[in-house]
């Protein structure tokens, strides 16, 4: 039999078992505002295993909740307060270790890179991983966790090449397409590949071959927001209708305002919320300019409203205020495409009936014709049809609510799902098979 990881109400509730593995996570950030699946994880993996968390970027707890706020105190932050620290740290390297030194540089740097932000960061993470080498030593770390498969990862390998800890990574939506050049080699040399989705899960043995795939994982990410009541779901006009994410080309929301176009000619009487944003600093200044411009030339001012983003304290009140929820996600032609999008559990959790295209994933959470509706990507005139006809059928959208709350609560439950990412960890340093005790934890590999 497996050793089960302990569960705690909360950090420091009772000691935990010898013998369970010490895991360093690495972030660029943590918390983050934008990333509170990954702040659910880390949490979870704390109440359960040994874990240190460190964030290679420094702190930025700009809209955070006040529960990543709180945990924010107990991360190892580094930044560029730590800067000359780590340049020491590798030059060091370099003098005493150089033919070590070189050898791990060209393995995580010596690549063909498309782009100067990706280059930059793996460089940081490179630098910064030397730094922390031996401080992982020293802290008795058994295995480090990237979530992410860009610089926390390199940071992660380049700690593995120095120190023998082995590493694990995740993989989802637009890490996989299109790769970053080093993107395989990290996944093949990674202890397991955790995946968030099944759609997800193919994709990264598709990309990193067989022997990847049958390290890949599947755990679902766990819901973020207490849900105390289930929106209402008044369906008084005007209808309400909800879409969140930043302003990317793989949301779709130009397609969204196009369809809002559709609607307004039609007659219909609706509002849509599209909470959200990003400006030129977050590399999303196009989609942003394309937003506003179609919302202005389809005259959509007085029935789309833009609060820009919208700290997650706030989320709750904002989706039970609303009827529907939309995520019309698209498949970019770079081959970039969203995974699950958090929001969409977020909606589902409460209840909202969602439409959203059949894009990778989103055909796992959003069950046509019983949690919400499926059209096909790019087509505004599906959406809006789709948006209409919910608007017209109040009880059947208010059913399918109700079962995308229970799906919720089954697919993304934070116990259940905790449990699962945690087992990860002690059964692969163990040596035994990850259990499969249904289709949402497992081996993917067919």
């Amino acid at each position: 039999m497996h050793q089960q990881a302990p569960t705690h109400d909360c950090p420091g509730s009772a000691p935990m078992p010898e013998g369970l593995p010490h895991v360093g996570c690495i972030l660029l950030w943590y918390p983050l505002f934008t990333q509170p699946f990954i702040f659910r994880d880390v949490e979870a993996l704390k109440r359960r295993l040994p874990v240190a968390v460190y964030s290679l970027y420094g702190r930025n707890l700009r809209h955070c909740s006040a529960e990543m706020a709180e945990a924010a105190p107990s991360v190892q932050t580094m930044g560029i307060k730590a800067l000359p620290a780590m340049l020491a740290s590798w030059a060091k390297l370099f003098l005493t270790r150089p033919r070590t030194a070189a050898r791990i540089f060209r393995i995580c740097l010596f690549h063909r890179w498309t782009s100067w932000e990706t280059f930059g960061e793996d460089i940081w993470s490179h630098v910064a991983a030397v730094h922390l080498a031996p401080r992982f030593v020293e802290a008795g770390i058994d295995v480090i966790y990237a979530p992410w498969p860009r610089g926390t990862a390199t940071a992660a390998r380049t700690i593995s090449l120095l120190t023998g800890i082995p590493y694990a990574t995740s993989a989802r939506g637009d890490n996989l397409n299109p790769p970053d050049p080093d993107l395989k080699d990290k996944l093949q040399h990674a202890l397991f590949i955790r995946a968030n989705n099944a759609a997800d899960a193919r994709r990264i043995a598709d990309l990193a071959g067989p022997e990847a795939g049958a390290r890949t994982r599947l755990v679902y990410n766990s819901l973020t927001l207490h849900v105390d009541e289930l929106a209402p779901l008044a369906f008084a006009k005007p209808c309400r209708i909800l879409a969140v994410g930043r302003f990317d080309v793989t949301k779709g929301f130009d397609v969204l305002m196009q369809a809002c176009g559709l609607l307004k000619r039609q007659g219909r009487d609706f509002r849509l919320t599209l909470a959200g944003g990003g400006g030129r600093a977050m590399g999303l200044g196009a989609m942003t300019e394309t937003i506003l411009g179609l919302r202005k030339s389809l005259g959509l001012e007085a029935v789309v409203d833009l609060p820009g983003i919208v700290g997650h304290d706030r989320l709750p009140a904002i989706i039970k205020a609303h009827d529907i929820f939309t995520a019309p996600c698209v498949v970019h032609e770079s081959g970039r495409r969203d995974g699950i999008p958090n929001t969409i559990i977020e909606a589902m959790s409460f209840g909202l009936p969602v439409v959203a295209t059949s894009t990778n994933a989103l055909p796992e959470a959003v069950h046509d014709g019983e949690t919400g509706l499926l059209v096909e990507q790019k087509d505004p005139k599906a959406l809006a049809d789709a948006l209409a006809w919910l608007m017209d059928h109040p009880d059947e959208a208010r059913a399918m609510g109700r079962a995308g709350a229970r799906l919720a609560r089954e697919m993304f439950s934070p116990e259940e799902n905790g449990d699962r990412l945690a087992q990860l960890f002690i059964d692969a340093l163990s040596g035994a098979p990850s259990p499969s005790n249904d289709s949402r934890g497992g081996a993917c590999a067919e």
